[in-house]
């Protein structure tokens, strides 16, 4: 008997993004696979729709795969979007099941780690602390400070033009409330979110930031969730120095945190630029897929 899918109700509903779920079974009910279907709702992005395939390495080339990606694209459809996209590493399983299936690499990726108990605090310290006229930097925990929320809000279009390629990622708009929900998500998970921010301080606004998820037992690797510094204000160095600080707070407040984590896509030259200087090594690659419903 071919496998039996059937849909799942899913929690992950955020305020940008809600979630269907599938499950493929065999005749007994012993799982075999999951897909995960991403649906964002907020203005930008409504044309969008991201997809998570598993199967179990067993069942593999049994067609499992592909009645879970036939469910999620239906549903894609019916719910009116244009653009499905899916991530794989390279030579991995996955990355040839998308090429398979029509879908196209539309973002080269690669993967870094910087081990902190190798890091040279000093050296680190010398670069987060190295004074750039007219700014400063600045940090929190958690939830940005009340004070500072509607100019952090504004300083995430630095990532604007970040480049995607040939991704049709549509334009992420942030607020005060979509800067809250998802620093209170993250904390629903049991994580730590740590923000460093540069100030302008001919005015006090931010001008970049620089974001680290920690786990919450403060052991593994902490994961960065991104670095931007707003167009006017490149130059600097700042990215370097936000990352910088992010590191040495890291490495003296969490000291049994394994590593950091960072993906940047390989058109990102600054980026891959800083993450070299800092000591990230990479583990791997991976590609953005993108299929057009």
């Amino acid at each position: 008997m071919p496998p039996h899918v059937t849909p799942l109700t899913d929690p992950g509903t955020t305020p940008s993004s809600r979630r269907l779920v599938w499950l493929a079974s065999d005749a007994d009910g012993v799982p075999l696979g999951s897909a995960f279907l991403r649906l964002f709702t907020k203005d930008g992005q409504e044309h969008l729709a991201e997809l998570e395939i598993a199967v179990h390495p067993g069942e593999r080339r049994q067609g499992v795969g592909g009645l879970l990606l036939d469910a999620a694209v239906a549903a894609a459809r019916s719910e009116g979007r244009r653009s499905l996209v899916a991530q794989a590493e390279d030579g991995s399983p996955g990355d040839l099941f998308l090429a398979a299936r029509g879908f196209r690499r539309v973002l080269a990726l690669t993967y870094a780690r910087l081990t902190l108990p190798d890091v040279d605090l000093a050296r680190i310290t010398q670069i987060a602390q190295h004074p750039h006229p007219g700014y400063e930097l600045t940090h929190w925990d958690g939830a940005v400070p009340p004070g500072q929320a509607r100019s952090f809000a504004d300083s995430r279009r630095a990532m604007d033009d970040m480049p995607m390629e040939g991704t049709d990622y549509g334009s992420v708009v942030w607020d005060v409330e979509r800067v809250l929900s998802a620093a209170e998500a993250i904390a629903r998970r049991g994580e730590s979110l740590h923000t460093v921010a540069a100030v302008d301080r001919s005015d006090g606004s931010i001008v970049g930031f620089s974001e680290l998820v920690v786990p919450g037992d403060g052991r593994g690797d902490g994961q960065h969730y991104g670095t931007g510094v707003l167009p006017e204000h490149r130059g600097h160095g700042l990215g370097l120095r936000m990352k910088a600080e992010s590191i040495r707070q890291a490495r003296l407040r969490h000291p049994e945190l394994a590593g950091l984590l960072t993906d940047t896509a390989d058109s990102n030259a600054p980026m891959l630029h800083i993450n070299d200087a800092l000591g990230y090594l990479p583990t791997h690659k991976a590609a953005e897929y993108q299929l057009t419903l």
